[in-house]
């Protein structure tokens, strides 16, 4: 009867597996995973304005230096520190007593010095008849012409030394040379200044000047051909000017000259411009920074930096062809505008080019959508 019962369950465990096996190989296939998605953009060609940039410092077109002519004690500032003068003001005084002195000495002796050479005058008139009646001797007439030409050297001297006085007190009044903005004073009244003692400076700053080197390569490129033509930097291109705050000037400069020679220890040359400055805003000594647009790509390709990569000097982009497969290219970077990077070869109009995503083989299939800059990129 055991033996019966075994038996007898076999039929049922084969229907049982076979049911089971029957439901597990009704179960789908698992679905295979969806393509990455990426970023991308079309390129299309643009005209670009390539721009270059230097380090600048600021200078006045003319910055005078004030000393005095003359020796003697500071008793005045006739001027506001730091605010504009003109050319012939007055900016300081010299006591002016010692100069009066001197200039009313070499009066006196000017004075003493025509009544010399009058005396001689008459001498000579008196005697030139008697000695040609021989009346007197010779000698005595050429020692009275002599006295004469002594004593109109001795005027002469004289109103010179006046004349050279009068100097010395106008110098007393120690004056601008240009028009332009005073800096604050470098002397003190009391001070006993000379000749050597600056007094101040007087910067003349509308338009101003500034300067930035150019590498001897920048320069032959900016200087224009062998054949005469003019380069940008040498042309009508106008400068654009970045404060230490990063903010732009708004006035253009342009150029004004070049130096006569190349710095053999730095290999630059040095370049001058002049900005326009009405409002005094810019001031000698500030730094900036120096733009200038050196030449411009009509159908330039370019690509944001983020989807240029480089392995081992070498440059590539990722794009996606109409089926939605990645293939990478190598690529010739050129200069960089913003956060683009100029593509010069490798790439062609029309082209799709992966942005951002995660690494893909080539061939494979990902899903594109359109790339867009944010905010905090």
């Amino acid at each position: 009867m055991s033996r019966f019962v075994h038996w007898s369950f076999i039929p049922a465990l084969l229907l049982v597996l076979g049911s089971i096996s029957g439901c597990s190989g009704s179960t789908a296939a698992p679905a295979p995973p969806a393509p990455p998605e990426v970023s991308v953009t079309s390129v299309s060609p643009e005209r670009v304005a390539l721009t270059r940039e230097w380090i600048a410092t600021l200078d006045g077109f003319v910055n005078a230096q004030i000393r005095p002519q003359v020796t003697g004690y500071l008793i005045r500032r006739t001027f506001q520190e730091g605010a504009m003068v003109k050319k012939g003001q007055v900016l300081f005084e010299i006591d002016a007593r010692p100069f009066a002195a001197a200039l009313e000495e070499a009066r006196g002796r000017v004075a003493e010095a025509e009544a010399q050479l009058g005396k001689a005058q008459r001498d000579v008139a008196r005697d030139r008849p008697l000695a040609e009646q021989r009346a007197i001797a010779q000698s005595q007439l050429d020692n009275d012409v002599q006295a004469e030409l002594a004593a109109s050297a001795a005027l002469k001297s004289a109103q010179a030394a006046v004349s050279a006085a009068e100097l010395n007190l106008g110098f007393t009044h120690v004056v601008s040379l240009v028009d332009g903005v005073a800096a604050i004073a470098t002397a003190q009244i009391g001070d006993l200044v000379g000749p050597s003692t600056l007094l101040t400076t007087v910067s003349q700053i509308d338009p101003i000047k500034v300067y930035f080197p150019l590498s001897e390569q920048e320069y032959i490129e900016a200087a224009g051909s062998l054949n005469g033509a003019r380069g940008a930097l040498w042309g009508a291109a106008p400068l654009r000017l970045i404060l230490a705050d990063g903010s732009t000037y708004p006035e253009t400069g342009t150029f004004l000259a070049a130096d006569r020679e190349i710095d053999p220890k730095t290999g630059t040359i040095r370049i001058s411009a002049t900005f326009p400055n009405k409002r005094q805003f810019l001031r000698p000594g500030q730094y900036g920074r120096v733009q200038a647009d050196t030449h411009v790509l009509p159908a330039a390709l370019l690509v944001p930096q983020r989807a240029v990569t480089e392995l081992q000097g070498t440059y590539q982009v990722r794009t996606v062809d109409e089926s939605n497969k990645v293939t990478t290219r190598n690529v010739k970077v050129g200069p960089r505008v913003g956060s683009r990077w100029v593509i010069d070869e490798g790439l062609s109009a029309g082209v799709t080019v992966v942005v951002e995503g995660p690494p893909t083989r080539d061939g494979a299939v990902v899903s594109p959508r359109p790339f867009q800059i944010s905010e905090n990129r």
